[in-house]
């Protein structure tokens, strides 16, 4: 049934979805930063200091 449509009118309506596809890029890029930049920041010593005692604790685990 699309083949049947003239070039111009496929171009239509696919506009919209090549948008969202842009947007849907956009946003996948903006999240591999971000879950970049989390992924890099150091550990909170007083994690650490938590993962210590949790490891530390003799018959516990």
């Amino acid at each position: 049934m699309i083949d049947q449509m003239p070039m111009d009118e496929r171009r239509k309506s696919s506009a919209p979805l090549d948008e969202a596809r842009l947007r849907q890029r956009a946003i996948g890029v903006k999240l591999r930063q971000i879950f970049d930049e989390v992924v890099n920041e150091p550990v909170p010593e007083e994690f650490l200091d938590i993962l210590r005692r949790a490891d530390s604790k003799p018959g516990e685990g």
